[in-house]
């Protein structure tokens, strides 16, 4: 299986789970389900955002300057970084946290961590990767 196949199963499997965060957002919209309506719908929607890049990402990959393994690490590190901002906003719709700086409450503060860990540095990090692996000559 090549890697842009195994890119494009992964988005196909996130955008799957975004579809299916919508479940737990209309309970929530209705009152059934205790959880934030707004992180609820990020989470979907970082979901299907982050399955597009990845399918970018796939398409693009015979552009990029890099060899097999530099691809591979930015196909990983993509497909890392959606995954967690689709499940850390997920888990964090149930806590009732924002997440976006430190308060000093221990769940919004692991929230924060976790974004920052896992979600934001990844994510610039292989945006950055990607803009940069267009310019030069490919990779041997």
């Amino acid at each position: 299986m090549t890697l842009a196949h195994r890119l494009g199963r992964a988005a196909a499997l996130l955008t799957l789970l975004g579809l299916l965060t919508g479940l737990p957002l209309a309970q929530a919209m209705s009152g059934q389900v205790n959880a934030d309506v707004g992180s609820l719908i990020a989470a979907h929607l970082n979901a299907l955002t982050g399955a597009g890049w990845m399918i970018g990402l796939a398409w693009s990959l015979p552009m990029l300057r890099y060899g097999e393994v530099g691809l591979t690490r930015l196909a990983w590190l993509t497909t890392v970084c959606n995954y967690a901002n689709w499940a850390v906003t997920l888990g964090k719709a149930f806590l009732r946290v924002k997440g976006v700086g430190a308060t000093g409450d221990l769940a919004n503060d692991v929230v924060f961590g976790l974004l920052g860990a896992l979600v934001v540095a990844p994510a610039i990090v292989a945006g950055a990767a990607w803009v940069y692996g267009f310019g030069g000559r490919r990779a041997g």
